[in-house]
Parts: C-alpha cells; sequence; structure tokens
C-alpha cells in the first residue's frame, strides 16, 4: 500500500503541492509559503526532486531556513506545521501551510523588493493591482455594482469575440486610467463574469466558464 509521501509525490506538483531538492535561500523559500498562504494553502514536500525522486534532506539547517523565510521574511509572517516522514531509508519534510486570513502575505522578490505572491498551477506569481484590488472588494461590506452600460458591453463583445483581454489592451479601447481598468476588471471578478489568468507571458482576462450573458445582465 502506497504510503502517505508516495501517494503525495505520485500527484505531481500543482496548486497545492511542490517539491524542493533543497532549501538554499530563506528569501526565495519565503516567496512560495507566501504564495500559499495567499491562494489556497498548500503543501511543500522537503527533500524530493522535482521528477518526485526522493532525495531526503541533505540538512538539518533546510528546516532553520523555512522557519526563517516564514518569520523573518513573509509580511506578515506566514503561520506553517512540519511533519517528518521515512520514505525509503531518506527523511521527507512535510511542510503544511494552511490558507490564511491574516494575509495577504508579501515577501521579498530577486531584488529584495517585497512584493504580494499568488500560487496559479506549480507556479508562483507576484499578485498584480487588479487581484490586489478584488481582495479589498471582497473583504469590503460595501458589495460591487456594475452599470451595464457602453463599458461593460463592450468589454463583454470583446471577451466573447477574442476569448481574452489584457488591462493594455483595456486601456486602448477605453481611454481609461490604469486605476480605472483595474477597478473594472475587478468588479467583473467579484462577480464571477470574468476571470483572471497568469501565464508566463503575463496575465489577460476571460469570460467566466459558468457566466451566461444571456441570462446573467439585461
Amino acid at each position: 500500500m502506497p504510503s502517505h509521501i508516495q501517494k503525495l509525490v505520485s500527484e505531481g506538483e500543482h496548486q497545492q503541492l511542490d517539491f524542493k531538492f533543497g532549501v538554499t535561500d530563506s528569501k526565495k523559500i519565503a516567496r512560495s509559503l507566501a504564495a500559499f498562504a495567499n491562494t489556497d494553502g498548500g503543501r511543500l514536500l522537503l527533500g524530493v526532486k522535482d521528477n518526485g525522486a526522493i532525495a531526503g534532506v541533505r540538512s538539518d539547517e533546510e528546516f532553520y531556513m523555512i522557519e526563517a523565510g516564514a518569520t523573518l521574511y513573509c509580511r506578515p509572517e506566514v503561520h506553517f506545521e512540519m511533519k517528518e516522514w521515512e520514505e525509503s531509508g531518506r527523511t521527507v519534510l512535510e511542510i503544511i501551510i494552511p490558507k490564511s486570513n491574516k494575509g495577504p502575505h508579501a515577501a521579498p522578490d530577486k531584488e529584495g523588493r517585497y512584493r504580494i505572491y499568488v500560487r496559479v498551477n506549480d507556479q508562483n506569481f507576484p499578485a498584480n493591482g487588479v487581484l490586489k484590488k478584488v481582495w479589498k472588494k471582497q473583504a469590503s461590506d460595501q458589495g460591487v455594482y456594475i452599470e451595464y452600460g457602453p463599458v461593460a458591453r463592450m468589454l463583454l463583445a470583446y471577451l466573447e469575440v477574442n476569448g481574452s483581454i489584457t488591462i493594455n489592451k483595456l486601456r486602448k479601447l477605453t481611454n481609461f486610467s490604469l486605476p480605472k481598468c483595474e477597478h473594472i476588471l475587478a468588479d467583473f471578478i467579484v462577480l464571477n463574469i470574468i476571470r483572471l489568468n497568469y501565464s508566463e507571458s503575463g496575465v489577460f482576462y476571460t469570460l467566466h466558464p459558468d457566466f451566461n450573458p444571456n441570462n446573467s445582465l439585461p
């Protein structure tokens, strides 16, 4: 019967699971910890290679580097639970990071600037202005109201025809400022009309798969 670690490894890396062969930089691991805490929570398996091979933890210092990443380099600090497992004669650390209600959490980027990170599939991305506004609107008691005027109609029509839009394209189509376009997109995201998507080439927006323009808007 597969062990707990074997079951996790069989899943492969995904939005709530990351493999780490080793930890050599507390600031770098802080980005992963913050991303998990800001998104859906997740697990780090320390001592497991990207291909799922069990390598084992190489040094006790690696745990302390994770602890430093969570407490010293995450703002606010990220809480985690650690479990130790023996697998194939090697030690694997399971770092469990719950979804946080005390965030968003920031961590230093490569240049040392603190940024908010999110976990998308098996990668960490900096949160953009739209997502930050989404969080603020979701935490607010005021609710969100969209006037189904020319801008809303244009945006939905564009997405129906082209499939996706970037914020720069929306600015060109509307001649609105960046903050105003961020607010428009954030409102549509909060109402589950459009969806924010991350990719290696950047951020783009698509219609939410559950949205039906014929039934949801007048």
